[in-house]
């Protein structure tokens, strides 16, 4: 599975953005999806995933509210919709897929996913 990230860009405090994750071959809704992000100097950070049967998870603290995930199936394709945006949320966006093994308590994990997109930047300006 190759993953193309896509969709980010220069935007100002309280703007919108949508970033898109597309796969190069079909997985029919049978991976989890994440997005990761990492700002200059600081560790890759969890953002939100999608599970195969829809669920969703976020990190709360950092995005609660202002972000949502989907996917489109049938485009072999997930999208993270990033609203009410703020300076802290500048950072290389990364979108990666499991095996379809993966257990939901480890979806907020790094290491769970075997696929990673090049990744998209975010600028958020103040």
């Amino acid at each position: 599975v190759q993953l193309q990230a896509s969709g980010g860009g220069l935007v100002q405090t309280g703007g919108s953005l949508r970033l898109s994750c597309a796969a190069s071959r079909r997985t029919r809704g049978r991976y989890t999806i994440a997005w990761f992000r990492q700002a200059p100097g600081r560790e890759r950070e969890f953002v939100a995933a999608i599970r195969r049967n829809g669920a969703t998870i976020y990190n709360e603290d950092s995005v609660k509210g202002r972000f949502t995930i989907s996917r489109n199936n049938a485009e072999d394709t997930v999208y993270l919709e990033m609203n009410s945006l703020k300076p802290e949320d500048t950072a290389v966006y990364y979108c990666a897929s499991d095996a379809g093994t993966s257990i939901l308590s480890s979806v907020r994990t790094s290491s769970t996913y075997e696929y990673w997109g090049q990744g998209t930047l975010v600028t958020v300006s103040s």
